[in-house]
């Protein structure tokens, strides 16, 4: 499944960019043909159509929006995402379905042969998204990989630093699982790598290095993400912080503290969290637009209400 993956792949992955090569065109679970049926099968729970709001907000342009997809087939879906201003979201297509999760299985058995880490435990899921769709400046908890099948993407990625991902913005993301992105400024383009991604290019980052991504044309995407003992470590350690500022009024800092210290947190996080006393915010999902096949861009706004399906 890995075309290109030399010693020197192995040296970086995880710890600075790293593109390669992959072969997951060829499985032929990615055509129109594929991507229909699966999306007439996918649990409608872990399937999200969304669309983007205005990109011109000042502080999260492009910010996601949540669509009411039921009552329309994959076809129309698929239609909506290769004209309109829709992006979707396949949660966990690469678990769930057998012809995937054997295709999973292939892509981390060989990096497991090709790094010598024989943890991996991924999640997969397929992005289709339209020819102007755009994710926000944002951040992942977890470990990422992205394996770009079909289209043309361009990738932004930014300084590792608290300039650009500062607590705050980690710690947020933190106590609500609804919520990564982060404040953006476009001057911070000057300082970003820039990808032009082909079909059959993968791309990974050191864990929790900040991005966006630039539609270039309609796209189909792999997203991989797996746990490590490193973010469950950072993660625990921010919902301390996040905590503590939430609850206690104090000003913590992860890119501040020595290693010891983020230690004591990750442990004191766990804690918190299993007993329920950690910050949390119970944000709800509502859902703002339903896809309709007879719009032109499919999209129609509707009075909002909680997802609840």
């Amino acid at each position: 499944m890995l075309k290109d993956w030399t010693d020197a792949h192995t040296a970086a992955f995880q710890k600075e960019i790293v593109s390669f090569q992959h072969k997951l065109e060829d499985t032929g679970l990615f055509t129109d043909e594929a991507l229909i049926a699966l999306l007439d099968k996918h649990p409608s729970e872990q399937l999200d159509v969304c669309s983007m709001g205005d990109p011109n907000h000042p502080h999260y342009p492009n910010k996601m929006r949540t669509g009411d997809f039921r009552g329309i087939d994959g076809k129309a879906i698929l239609a909506a995402a290769k004209s309109g201003m829709v992006w979707v979201n396949v949660r966990r297509a690469m678990n769930i379905h057998p012809e995937y999760k054997a295709v999973l299985d292939e892509m981390y058995g060989a990096l497991s042969e090709k790094t010598g880490n024989k943890a991996f435990n991924p999640k997969g899921g397929i992005l289709i998204s339209s020819p102007i769709a755009k994710v926000p400046y944002h951040f992942d908890k977890t470990e990422t990989i992205l394996w770009h099948v079909r289209g043309q993407k361009r990738m932004y990625l930014y300084p590792l630093t608290p300039e650009y991902i500062s607590d705050t913005g980690y710690e947020n993301a933190v106590v609500d699982m609804l919520e990564d992105d982060l404040p953006f400024r476009p001057d911070w383009d000057k300082d970003a790598s820039v990808f032009d991604l082909q079909p059959g290019q993968a791309l990974t980052w050191p864990m929790n290095q900040p991005h966006r991504v630039d539609n270039q044309s309609f796209c189909v995407s792999v997203t991989t993400e797996y746990s490590t003992v490193a973010s469950g470590r950072r993660n625990a350690a921010m919902l301390t912080n996040a905590t503590l500022r939430h609850k206690f009024g104090m000003s913590p800092s992860y890119w501040k503290a020595g290693p010891a210290e983020n230690y004591i947190k990750s442990v004191f996080g766990r804690v918190i969290k299993k007993t329920g006393l950690a910050a949390k915010v119970n944000r709800k999902d509502y859902v703002t637009f339903k896809i309709d096949p007879d719009s032109d861009n499919y999209v129609v706004d509707v009075e909002p209400f909680e997802r609840n399906f």
